[in-house]
């Protein structure tokens, strides 16, 4: 096996990968059904003729610059291992801090407000989301792959529950049903974000949009895969159009990457990740700007804007947001590597407060 993989490292070094040792150990295991724990437990093991030339094509495929995570089909994201496949961007590290921040944001969020039914009269109650979010404990996921998908998409296509079918299904459980935060993932694509905050926030009812069929196949699939799938509804369209109620918190990852930037883009990414999920347009902000339009219509008062963003369009995007929400907090947080990562718009209580009156830029 350590002579497999020598030749492993050394073919993908010829193709000046950035890591080749790694790429050739996880490919090797993959071929052989195992983990790479279980690889360098039992480095004497020899390869049989299928396993050897079901190797040497991962390893050809790795050469030609596809990602490591389209050969293998999976990839990890905030500690869940999601399903992809070339109908999707892969998930990036950069992008858990935007999951981070969606999670602190939604169990601080400071007060909600729900209505039940208590020895026959109606009370209202108000408490402290972030309390009551240390209290829950984290529930048990799932981790199996689901069953036939013939008919997958039949069910999430312009389909999303409505809010009196959600009250009602919530009525006769505890009073915190009713304060359940309201989230919009846009742009879902594997639906990494989606599945990551329906994992973390157990009360969290999420809407996850994308104009792609093929990408809702993929997040359908780790919807399920993550046990989600009942708090999680994926909707087919455009941006915000399709939301079927206001919501608390919109998340977004969508395409950021100028017309100047594509070009320069590495092979692993301009052959095979889709050009739909990258292209923001000249400068890479056609989407965020057409997301920003949209908003206000569809956030509850207080509600918050989270986008990820590329480290050059801070500025840019701080003044888009601050056209379309004036009265709004407008914040950058910068990731591990010290470039500006995700803006966060936070709305006045009364949402509709010092909207512009002269139309911001298109």
């Amino acid at each position: 096996m350590q002579e497999v993989l020598r030749w492993g490292e050394q073919a993908l070094a010829q193709s000046a990968l950035d890591s080749p040792r790694l790429d050739a150990e996880i490919l090797l295991a993959h071929a052989l059904g195992i983990t790479r724990a279980q690889l360098h437990a039992h480095p004497q093991s020899q390869l049989s003729s299928a396993e050897l030339a079901s190797y040497r094509q991962l390893i050809e495929r790795r050469a030609r610059r596809e990602p490591v995570a389209y050969i293998v089909g999976h990839k990890e994201f905030y500690g869940l291992d999601l399903f992809v496949d070339n109908g999707v961007l892969i998930p990036r590290p950069e992008t858990e801090l935007l999951v981070e921040k969606a999670i602190e944001i939604s169990q601080r969020q400071s007060v909600v407000v729900g209505v039940y039914k208590s020895c026959g009269s109606e009370r209202r109650l108000s408490s402290d989301l972030g309390r009551v979010a240390e209290g829950i404990s984290r529930p048990a996921y799932r981790n199996q792959a689901s069953g036939s998908w013939a008919t997958r998409l039949a069910s999430i296509r312009r389909s999303a529950p409505t809010r009196p079918a959600l009250d009602l299904l919530f009525s006769s459980r505890s009073p915190n049903s009713y304060m359940r935060p309201v989230i919009a993932d846009v742009g879902t694509g594997s639906g990494a974000i989606a599945v990551s905050l329906a994992v973390h926030l157990p009360q969290a009812l999420v809407y996850a949009t994308d104009a792609s069929p093929a990408a809702l196949e993929v997040a359908i699939r780790n919807c399920r895969r993550h046990g989600v799938e009942d708090r999680v509804h994926l909707l087919q369209g455009h941006l915000l159009e399709l939301l079927p109620e206001p919501v608390d918190l919109i998340v977004a990852n969508l395409p950021y990457v100028s017309q100047a930037e594509l070009a320069q883009l590495p092979p692993e990414i301009s052959r095979y990740e889709p050009r739909e999920a990258l292209d923001g347009g000249p400068d890479g902000l056609d989407c965020i700007r057409h997301l920003l339009a949209q908003a206000e219509v569809h956030l509850k008062p207080s509600g918050v804007v989270l986008l990820e963003i590329g480290a050059s369009q801070g500025e840019a995007v701080i003044a888009l947001a601050s056209c379309h929400f004036p009265a709004a907090r407008v914040e950058i947080v910068r990731d591990y590597a010290g470039l500006d990562r995700v803006v966060i718009v936070e709305t006045s209580p009364q949402l509709g407060e010092g909207l512009p009156t002269e139309p911001c830029p298109a």
